[in-house]
């Protein structure tokens, strides 16, 4: 019982601390500290100092070398970097699921996303939500890195997507900047994803890498249209955005 509570405890602090950072309630390089999870999320010390040290290996806390922790900060060039590593896991995934195939059922379920997907995006105006959006394209991610049938892979890929910025919603989720420009990206973006579940179902495995590849870099397109003609400042409602120096 004193064990599930203190795990209970920790899966506390760390998602805390993880929503602080990522709404942008605590500052890059702003100092975290034992204490304040302790009085933040009532949780004891032990629990607190775990939490810290999870949020350092998810690259959202830098170490001091003086001891201690601060909130991280990132380039643009880093946001980037991440979406290119995203985007070469997510190649090696679909060449992986074309070439081992046995992944039918997978298969069907993104082509399914794929149909859905189509339907939301003709149907977005300026006003609509984007929330369905959102999570059915989470669903043809997810279900890619399961058709890879490589647990290494899927390992790799929930390291890289604890920065927020790195997922492939990160820039949908919370801004209708650029509407027009914005859907058209959609658009193209899901006619990828409908690329993708075809050469896995030929065996194409090169043309399905190079196809997801070049799927993720519609994240970046996304991310330049925000910064275009904005100040940083005014984005610091997107998750994650905050961090980016």
């Amino acid at each position: 019982m004193e064990e599930n509570s203190g795990q209970t405890q920790t899966l506390k602090a760390v998602l805390g601390l993880r929503g602080l950072i990522i709404d942008g309630k605590l500052a890059p390089g702003e100092r975290v500290s034992e204490t304040l999870l302790v009085n933040q999320f009532g949780v004891s010390r032990t629990p607190a100092r775990i939490a810290l040290m999870k949020l350092k290996e998810e690259g959202l806390l830098d170490s001091l070398p003086t001891g201690g922790f601060i909130v991280s900060s990132f380039s643009q060039r880093d946001v980037a970097d991440a979406i290119d590593i995203r985007g070469t896991l997510e190649g090696m995934a679909a060449r992986l699921a074309a070439e081992r195939g046995g992944a039918t059922e997978i298969v069907e379920a993104m082509a399914q996303c794929v149909k859905k997907l189509d339907d939301g995006i003709a149907a977005l105006d300026e006003s609509q939500d984007l929330a369905a959006f959102v999570e059915l394209n989470d669903q043809f991610h997810e279900l890619l890195i399961e058709a890879s049938q490589s647990t290494m892979l899927r390992r790799s890929m929930e390291r890289v997507s604890t920065l927020p910025f790195a997922a492939p919603n990160a820039f949908v989720k919370s801004s209708r900047s650029g509407t027009d420009q914005v859907k058209t990206i959609l658009v193209i973006s899901n006619e990828q994803h409908r690329s993708i579940v075809q050469a896995i179902r030929n065996r194409e495995g090169t043309r399905a890498q190079a196809i997801a590849i070049e799927h993720s870099r519609s994240a970046w397109k996304y991310l330049e249209i925000m910064f275009s003609g904005q100040p940083l400042q005014a984005l610091r409602g997107v998750p994650g955005l905050s961090m980016v120096r």
